[in-house]
């Protein structure tokens, strides 16, 4: 490992502001060791900042419910970042709103977009509310406790609603309760562990019968296991793909066989990272 993950304190950017999703994650990733963040509006501010300082980044890549932010995937290529670490944490949210304040009050219910589709059963049956997508959950309780909105509703975590002293009037509101997201440690060294198992690859093939099946069978090949593949559009280059995948692997000299003979069968493929497995069984 390098400086960043020796350092004391941690200095890390992530999405949101205190009491987010990202901040509790990154607590659980790192356990009891001293955090500094960089609160960022937005996930290319914190590509942005990991890429110009000497900083790490966290942020959200997937729901188990909402499915995959793909943008994110196309930062990390673009900003020539690395994955170096992952971890997977239960999501419950809870709608909240400035003490005192009724449900029939409510006129605007407030949150991130994965957020508010991970409770749409919620809004589809409280459907005379509006929904208004903010850049963060509990951003979007600070607002309502800073500017005493009594119409309006936030979805959030738990700890916003006691950083912010609101009232949980409507708990565990999201539509399924196995409800997990899928968070990624990023830097711009590369920082992988001696006990990587898994590896995130990116890839484009021709427009070729059987081109992406050659492809994945070198994997197979390779007893290389593919636990997700992702496609998102090429930039400037329309009905063209890049192909995002994640892989487990049994041992360094296995990966380095597969991508190797991977690289011989594509047109062009990138190396975003290599870490642990951090998905329990």
């Amino acid at each position: 490992m390098t400086s960043n993950l020796v350092q004391n304190p941690l200095h890390i950017a992530i999405q949101g502001v205190k009491g987010s999703f990202h901040e509790e994650a990154c607590q659980i990733y790192f356990k009891n060791k001293d955090i500094h963040y960089k609160y960022c509006d937005t996930f290319e501010q914190v590509f942005k900042h990991t890429k110009q300082h000497e900083e790490l980044g966290f942020i959200a890549i997937e729901n188990s419910l909402a499915g995959s932010i793909l943008p994110n995937y196309a930062s990390i290529k673009q900003y020539d970042l690395h994955i170096i670490g992952e971890t997977y944490m239960p999501i419950s949210h809870q709608l909240m709103v400035y003490p005192g304040t009724q449900l029939n009050e409510i006129e605007e219910i407030w949150s991130h977009p994965m957020a508010l589709r991970q409770c749409q059963a919620f809004i589809n049956q409280n459907s005379t509310k509006k929904t208004v997508e903010k850049e963060d959950t509990a951003k979007s309780a600070a607002q309502i406790k800073e500017n005493k909105l009594k119409h309006v509703a936030a979805i959030a975590s738990k700890t916003a609603a006691r950083i912010y002293d609101l009232d949980i009037i409507e708990p565990n509101i999201e539509t399924f309760s196995n409800n997990f997201t899928r968070f990624l440690l990023i830097s711009k060294e590369k920082e992988f562990s001696t006990a990587s198992n898994k590896a995130t690859l990116c890839f484009s093939v021709n427009h070729d019968i059987g081109s992406l099946s050659k492809a994945l069978a070198c994997l197979a090949e390779n007893k290389i296991n593919l636990t997700k593949i992702q496609s998102f559009p090429t930039k400037g280059k329309a009905w063209e793909y890049f192909f995002y995948i994640d892989i487990l692997f049994g041992g360094e000299n296995v990966f380095q066989s597969a991508f190797n003979q991977l690289k011989k069968t594509v047109n062009e493929l990138y190396f975003l990272g290599k870490y642990e497995n951090n998905l329990m069984s």
